[in-house]
């Protein structure tokens, strides 16, 4: 038998209970499938937005530190005289910054970080240039945890 036949069989009370449940079977169909995962998408793209408004507004206000350092230039600084990987070392220990390899070579000295935060890293290369020493060449990576870089290679020599 057609659903259409069945229904006008029923009594109009029944009729009346069958089409209130329909229309409660469609919203809830709607809520459940339509209304409630866009909702949910919504508010995790607004999370999602925030989350990349810190991290820019992080990496925004570490840069400008990034940039002040290499204005800072050498002209103002003392030359320096002396061992440059003795002081290096020192420096990274009083940074907490882990050097993966040194090599000298004459009077430059290249060094690789392997992971290290952010702050320190800039914090360091701020001491090594007022302590008289060039940073000559630079090379950062970013690695997969946040806040971590890695120094590929930096090159420093004596001013």
């Amino acid at each position: 038998m057609n659903l259409q036949q069945r229904y006008k069989q029923l009594s109009e009370r029944e009729q009346r209970i069958v089409l209130i449940g329909g229309i409660v079977l469609i919203l809830f169909l709607f809520y459940a499938l339509i209304w409630s995962p866009l909702t949910q998408s919504v508010q995790q793209g607004r999370i999602a937005v925030q989350e990349q408004q810190k991290l820019l507004n992080w990496v925004q206000a570490n840069a400008n530190k990034a940039i002040q350092l290499k204005r800072g230039g050498s002209a103002n600084r003392p030359g320096f005289s002396g061992s440059l990987p003795q002081a290096i070392n020192q420096l990274a220990q009083r940074h907490s910054i882990a050097i993966a390899r040194m090599q000298p070579q004459g009077d430059t000295l290249q060094i690789w970080v392997d992971q290290a935060p952010f702050n320190d890293i800039i914090s360091w290369l701020k001491a090594i240039e007022d302590k008289g020493i060039n940073i000559l060449d630079v090379d950062f990576a970013e690695i997969n945890r946040p806040g971590q870089i890695k120094i590929r290679r930096l090159l420093l020599g004596k001013a």
